[in-house]
């Protein structure tokens, strides 16, 4: 099945696709099924005081770096389902930039809304950004990335209401002290990844890994293993898609790279619920 499940529009602080354009130009490419997951990053991003369900891409222009507009971006993929119902399924998620610290926030959130599919991923610890390197600066190569995982999985021990761990080893991207040993924190992303197969979660392949430049996958072919040999079967494929030329990149190759890997399938989601599909 020919799937995208990380995509962001202009309803994302960082990006300024439009979400039915989105949804055109998926179908242009064949994909049969979308989901939009749009960022929330509590504890650096706040949210819109307007609620209103009208949203334009030109009103976050000279707008302090919010959240998602909740209502109005609830109601556009409701429209965009109604509108291409027949032409593509599309999915309504999110991606959770969690910290322990913002979880009640993100609780408020979940339940607030019919979410098929959240990404909890961790793009900051202690507030601080990875890629401005606010969060390393200060501590050694072996202290991030420990740190780092660490947060991953304080969170998943205490919040469950997500689908996959998104980017997992996304510290790598932006790890200017070069390529760090899978080997230092195995231990450690194996207890995330056993207590994740516990909860009934699963992980994604991030297919920016190839326009980021990386050396691997994301996450990286040892952590898809050990995975793997630690019984999950739970993966899904995103793009991280911020603008056209991001859409579907490299999902098949992905796909072909997984079914090499002795992975016989791939999951959709529908109400939280994982939906399986031969490789």
């Amino acid at each position: 099945m020919f799937t995208d499940y990380h995509l962001h529009t202009w309803f994302s602080d960082d990006s300024d696709y439009p979400m039915e354009q989105l949804v055109r130009d998926a179908i242009t490419a064949g994909l049969a099924e979308i989901c939009i997951t749009d960022h929330v990053d509590y504890g650096i991003k706040g949210d819109w005081p307007d609620a209103s369900e009208t949203y334009h891409g030109d009103e976050k222009k000279g707008h302090p770096v919010m959240n998602v507009k909740y209502p109005a971006y609830h109601a556009e993929i409701q429209r965009l389902q109604e509108r291409y119902a027949g032409h593509i399924t599309i999915r309504e998620g999110m991606e959770f930039g969690m910290q322990v610290h913002t979880i009640p926030q993100y609780k408020k959130l979940f339940a607030a809304y019919p979410f098929d599919f959240i990404i909890m991923s961790c793009h900051q610890v202690e507030d601080k950004e990875f890629w401005t390197q606010d969060f390393q600066r200060g501590r050694t190569q072996d202290e991030y990335n420990r740190r780092y995982y660490e947060e991953i999985l304080q969170v998943i021990q205490r919040y469950k209401d997500y689908s996959v761990l998104g980017h997992l080893d996304m510290i790598s991207r932006y790890d200017e002290a070069g390529v760090y040993s899978y080997e230092k924190v195995r231990d450690i992303i194996a207890e995330i990844l056993r207590q994740a197969i516990r909860d009934g979660k699963g992980i994604e392949i991030n297919t920016s890994s190839h326009r980021y430049g990386l050396l691997d996958l994301t996450p990286s072919r040892d952590i898809l293993r050990l995975y793997k040999d630690l019984g999950g079967t739970i993966i899904t494929i995103g793009s991280d898609t911020h603008a056209p030329q991001h859409l579907a990149a490299y999902i098949m190759e992905t796909m072909a790279e997984l079914r090499e890997m002795g992975f016989a399938s791939i999951c959709t989601y529908r109400s939280m619920e994982p939906q399986y599909h031969q490789l």
